[in-house]
């Protein structure tokens, strides 16, 4: 990894938004000469159907099909207990390796995001760093991000190479929240899926400009939190007790928990927000972009931002969630390799709006253009 001492503002091209956010409604920020060369997620073989968890639901057969229809519940792919997040990005960055022939020793930083890292130390990135063989002049950093992680990511990339410091960074999303539900809370176990994915980005004499949008709304933690497992509250014998809520859903404190409805409130009225500037940001027109790919929550939340932003349903992805469940860091590259392999195959270049919203709370969105990719690929987890 080459580090400079002094940053090329100019090829930084940040505005003086994100530097001086006080006269912007959020931050934004623009780079040029960077670009992403390649992306490949994994995702486990173990399948689970909603149509079999009929008794989750009180045998109520009806409230399962009304679910289905508009939520988008089907199906989701989820690990065995023997495999993790780092397993699923190691294979996707192993795989990527391999088609792209990109050189392990010249990547100069792996970021990870992921919410269920191996250990809560040492960081994933160090431990895939090892695994993978990397340079030992290689910088490895987590990202304890979920639905917003990757566009995080990207940025982050999108910064080091921009600050001079990286020509390459690989960046690997991936979660397995499907271990973190408990399976008798309808509320989440039913949603949940895992992937695992690796993205390469470079640098790029000839790329076109990217934008990128960030925010948070760290008043709202609550709504998607894991209570027990960290310092303010250590796993006990009475952290592990699962108890029955209001609405019969079971958990306990070490599982996930969601309120759906501040969750779904937040959603639809950020993320078309959070795009529309974004857009007026970049100056480009709605019509202009090819494919929208939000994090893929459920089917009802997409319809709905996608129906704020009177967008043209074909350009949204929406399939992902029904074939994989809600992957978290992980969805919006599986939308990518799985829904848009054609799209991005007979075209010279696409323009993408990326945009992940969920824990934290947070929210980003990123507008890139894609082309000539070394690999893309949706591939399935073999021990």
């Amino acid at each position: 990894m080459m580090c400079n001492v002094f940053v090329n503002v100019e090829n930084w091209a940040f505005t003086e938004g994100f530097l001086l956010s006080s006269s912007r409604i959020m931050p934004k920020c623009r780079f040029s000469d960077v670009k992403i060369s390649g992306i490949v997620t994994c995702v486990p073989t173990l399948e689970r159907c909603i149509d079999n968890e009929l008794e989750l639901f009180g045998g109520k057969v009806k409230q399962l099909e009304r679910l289905k229809k508009t939520i988008g519940l089907h199906r989701r792919r989820v690990v065995d207990e023997q495999t993790t997040a780092a397993d699923l990005c190691e294979q996707a960055a192993r795989y990527f390796i391999e088609q792209s022939a990109v050189e392990p020793s010249k990547i100069d930083a792996i970021i990870c995001v992921t919410q269920t890292p191996d250990y809560s130390q040492p960081c994933n990135a160090a431990v895939l760093h090892g695994r993978l063989g990397l340079s030992l002049h290689c910088a490895a950093l987590d990202v304890n991000l979920g639905c917003s992680g990757y566009v995080y990511g990207i940025w982050m990339a999108h910064t080091m190479i921009a600050s001079g410091g990286c020509e390459r960074v690989l960046l690997l999303a991936g979660d397995t929240i499907s271990s973190l539900v408990n399976a008798r809370d309808r509320s989440v176990a039913p949603l949940f899926g895992d992937g695992g994915s690796a993205t390469l980005v470079e640098r790029s004499q000839s790329s076109a400009a990217t934008f990128f949008s960030l925010q948070t709304d760290g008043k709202g933690y609550d709504n998607l939190i894991v209570p027990a497992g960290g310092a303010r509250q250590p796993c006990t014998k009475d952290t592990a007790v699962a108890v029955k809520d209001e609405a019969g859903n079971i958990r306990s404190p070490e599982n996930l928990f969601m309120d759906g409805a501040e969750i779904f409130n937040f959603s639809i009225t950020e993320e078309p927000k959070s795009v529309i500037e974004l857009l007026e940001y970049a100056e480009i027109d709605a019509d202009a972009v090819d494919h929208f790919v939000f994090h893929q929550a459920n089917r009802y939340i997409l319809s709905n931002i996608a129906k704020r932003l009177k967008l043209d349903i074909a350009k949204v992805p929406m399939q992902t969630v029904e074939r994989y469940g809600n992957q978290s860091s992980a969805s919006i590259p599986t939308a990518i390799c799985g829904e848009l392999a054609t799209a991005l195959a007979d075209r010279s270049s696409t323009r993408l709006l990326l945009s992940g919203f969920g824990v934290g709370l947070s929210w980003a969105s990123a507008l890139v253009e894609v082309s000539d990719l070394a690999a893309f690929e949706l591939i399935d987890y073999t021990d």
